[in-house]
């Protein structure tokens, strides 16, 4: 049997780690920072919930409205990393669901933009993942249903 070249020889990093100093990454004030960029950033406004990405954890929203009947869903007119679709419009539909829609899900029809209705929607999605997190209505107020809530 030949004997491991170099690039097939394990060394490990342990021996070269230093453990009597603390780690860079590490910083014990960090959470009070944090704290005092949020209170800056929300004027020191009341928010139901910071609102994040369910798939990436992006920060979405840091000052909400929680919806008095629908408890997973939230309104916002600040937000942060959010994109929207100005391509698509999301009409609800006026129409009673169909009988092949067991889960209920229709959310309305997909239109080129420039169709009028009474009331218009846009998607909104993560600027990091491209995840759809809610719409946007015509008076410029976000509504997001696929959003993790932490509390505020």
């Amino acid at each position: 049997m030949a004997s491991p070249t170099a690039s097939q020889k394990t060394v490990s990093d342990d021996d070269e780690i230093d453990y009597s100093v603390k780690p860079e990454f590490y910083d014990p004030k960090l959470d009070n920072k944090d704290e005092l960029w949020v209170q800056k950033e929300r004027k020191d406004r009341d928010s139901d919930a910071v609102l994040t990405c369910p798939a990436c954890f992006t920060t979405l929203c840091l000052e909400c409205q929680r919806h008095e009947k629908y408890l997973t869903q939230y309104r916002a007119i600040f937000v942060v990393n959010c994109k929207i679709k100005i391509n698509q419009v999301l009409r609800p539909s006026n129409q009673k669901p169909k009988t092949s829609n067991k889960r209920g899900r229709d959310r309305g029809g997909v239109d080129e933009v420039g169709v009028s209705t009474k009331e218009t929607f846009k998607p909104v999605c993560c600027v990091v993942c491209s995840t759809e997190v809610g719409v946007i209505d015509d008076d410029e107020i976000y509504h997001f249903f696929n959003v993790l809530p932490s509390e505020s």
